[in-house]
């Protein structure tokens, strides 16, 4: 789903909200000068919002073993976006034993990308037990999360999963959809950010695996930055096999707010909620208005506090359309970047 934490601000000492004031306003190499001392001292938060740097070579050099090795760091001590993309990039590099946990991790708290790949591994009696009924609901929560490719996947599994297995995965998925939210809720709750926002900015689960794709090919390790794709392997006297490779060369990051094909950096601050799900809501809303074509939903914990942006827009000027034409309607709305 970029997420960049906040300390109390000093203005004698490197301070992690300072450079995320300092990456809202483009100025990448101030971010990355307030994040890089702390980070050396074991500081989560500037490791996370570093990595992340890292893995968009903004403000340093695009580095993704680097990247990696920050993110790692940071999922040691308990930073959960943290650990998100480092079970991903694992994963994506092949060393899915060491992954499976992280990924298990994220499925628990809703995460599409991991339903996804867990339901792929669930499928296959990959590294963890062959459960049709278990994968078949894990994709279709991918599915809702809004990654299109669990679809074809769904469509592939329902020639081989039962009828019965399939009525069985239904009441499944809303046990674990629920698991998941009380999870978001209690991190959200339990989360001591301080006075600004946790992250720059985080992509939706479902915008951020947008490249996943299902595949016809033999198994693969997929690498860094990239989404791991799906096939059913037709083999004459074996059994059916969701398989992940490599796509193509790594572009984009997990919970980093790159643009989607045709977008841009710019977006609109929408509101914050207490209730995450009042979000969800608002998106729901007003993600169908014409002003809103290509934009894509950001939430950003922000304390106690869900921030949610439309984000993608091409140009500022595009962005204060939309946003004029929102107030005409009677929603509040602030461009930014």
């Amino acid at each position: 789903m970029l997420a960049v934490a906040a300390l109390a601000a000093s203005p004698a000492a490197a301070d992690v909200k300072a450079g995320v004031d300092a990456w809202s306003a483009g100025d990448y190499p101030a971010a990355i000068q307030q994040w890089q001392p702390l980070a050396a001292r074991g500081d989560a938060d500037a490791q996370f919002n570093l990595a992340q740097a890292y893995k968009m070579g903004r403000g340093v050099a695009l580095d993704l073993r680097k990247a990696e090795e920050l993110y790692g760091k940071a999922a040691a001590q308990g930073h959960v976006q943290a650990s998100d993309t480092y079970g991903l990039m694992l994963f994506q590099r092949g060393e899915r034993q060491k992954a499976m946990p992280f990924i298990q991790a994220s499925a628990a708290r809703g995460d599409a990308r991991a339903e996804y790949l867990l339901g792929v591994a669930h499928f296959n009696g990959d590294i963890v037990a062959k459960d049709w009924v278990r994968a078949y609901a894990l994709v279709t929560l991918a599915q809702r999360g809004g990654l299109p490719q669990a679809a074809s996947a769904l469509t592939q599994m329902d020639t081989h999963v039962s009828l019965e297995d399939r009525q069985k995965s239904v009441a499944l998925a809303s046990e674990l959809s629920s698991r998941a939210e009380s999870s978001r809720i209690n991190q959200i709750a339990g989360a001591e950010l301080g006075s600004g926002p946790k992250a720059i900015a985080t992509d939706s689960p479902a915008s951020a695996g947008a490249d996943y794709t299902l595949t016809r090919s033999l198994p693969l390790p997929a690498k860094p930055g990239t989404a791991p794709s799906a096939q059913l392997a037709q083999r004459p006297s074996q059994p059916p096999k969701l398989t992940a490779q490599q796509k193509s060369p790594p572009q984009t990051v997990a919970r980093v707010p790159s643009p989607p094909a045709g977008g841009g950096i710019w977006r609109l601050q929408l509101g914050a909620f207490g209730v995450p799900g009042n979000a969800e809501k608002l998106w729901a809303s007003l993600s169908k208005r014409p002003e809103m074509a290509g934009s894509r939903r950001v939430l950003v914990p922000a304390g106690k506090l869900t921030k949610l942006y439309a984000a993608g827009f091409s140009s500022k000027a595009q962005a204060v359309k939309a946003c004029g034409a929102l107030k005409a309607t009677g929603q509040e709305c602030i461009v930014t970047s």
